[in-house]
């Protein structure tokens, strides 16, 4: 019902079906992989890192904070050297276009 009242406002309400044709018909290549290498693989790089880290830190550190300090630390790395490496991937393959 939302959606109705915002495309009885549209310039474009005539011809939304051939605009979202258009754009589904173009020939530029997808971004899919692109949008997961940049965003979702460092977040879930960084997410699994910092349960790893945590929890082996926790057998080896009994202290709470330094523990915490050190599984973020390290989880920061981890994700700076995937992040590095899919750069350097990226560019022997060509996707950094």
């Amino acid at each position: 019902m939302e959606s109705q009242r915002s495309c009885q406002d549209c310039i474009q309400k005539h011809n939304c079906q051939r605009i979202y044709e258009q754009l589904g018909d173009s020939p530029c290549e997808s971004v899919t992989l692109k949008v997961i290498l940049a965003f979702l693989l460092p977040l879930i790089v960084f997410i699994v890192s910092l349960a790893v880290s945590g929890r082996v830190l926790s057998k080896a550190i009994n202290i709470e904070g330094l523990q915490m300090a050190l599984s973020f630390l390290l989880a920061l790395l981890v994700t700076f050297i995937c992040v590095f490496i899919t750069r350097i991937i990226n560019k022997q393959l060509g996707l950094n276009k």
